[in-house]
């Protein structure tokens, strides 16, 4: 009995967030407008509101499977140059999983962006060695503790925050998603010590009830 009443509350739960996935006009419009997943959406309220990709620039999208963001980001900088007026930029996605392939967008599947070797690869792939944007979507695997999750995601950004050092322009920018919680101010202020414009974002796509929400900074003061 007790077996079945939790399978009951399994797939109750189960059913609301299949209704309400069903219901949302991201879901919709994610396969209208071919989108590999509805979190383009975020990106592409951002990126409307703010300007931060541009015909020409180069960028770096971590976390990125299964490649929605790649997406947007491959239409904004004309990685594909279907604009032969625009300059062409140039999109590279990394993933601990794999990510399908992508016209325009050139992937590194399978890699820990936090391994040196990882870095190495990334400075070899970008025509420059540097990038002048810093995508990441990035989370943890969640284990359902919401401090502990909060944690480990503060972290991973704190960890690319270090790895923008190395591949950032100067004025170049970082966008991370995080989740709300008691950490959040540290990496607020880590972002605001290495650039002049840092502002917090919560984009009509993310859902009300979500923690998540994103750090926008800008005009890097690295060298």
């Amino acid at each position: 009995l007790h077996n079945t009443v939790r399978f009951l509350k399994k797939t109750g739960t189960e059913h609301r967030w299949l209704e309400r996935h069903l219901r949302d006009p991201f879901v919709k419009a994610t396969k209208r407008q071919h989108y590999r997943c509805r979190s383009a959406f975020k990106l592409l309220e951002i990126d409307d509101k703010l300007q931060i990709l541009r015909p020409g620039l180069s960028v770096l999208d971590c976390g990125a499977a299964p490649g929605a963001w790649s997406q947007v980001a491959v239409e904004r900088v004309n990685a594909l140059g279907t604009d032969p007026a625009a300059p062409t930029g140039f999109v590279l996605g990394v993933d601990l999983l794999r990510i399908s392939p992508l016209e325009g967008a050139v992937f590194l599947s399978e890699a820990d962006i936090a391994d040196p070797s990882t870095l190495r690869t990334i400075q070899n792939l970008l025509p420059a060695e540097k990038v002048d944007v810093i995508l990441s979507d990035m989370a943890p695997n969640a284990t359902g503790i919401k401090e502990l999750d909060h944690q480990k995601l503060i972290n991973l950004c704190l960890g690319l925050l270090n790895l923008s050092q190395s591949i950032l322009k100067p004025k170049g920018t970082m966008l991370c998603k995080f989740w709300d919680g008691h950490e959040s101010r540290l990496l607020q202020n880590r972002l605001k010590e290495q650039f002049q414009d840092v502002r917090t974002l919560k984009p009509q796509a993310s859902r009300k009830d979500s923690a998540e929400s994103y750090y926008l900074a800008r005009l890097y003061k690295g060298k």
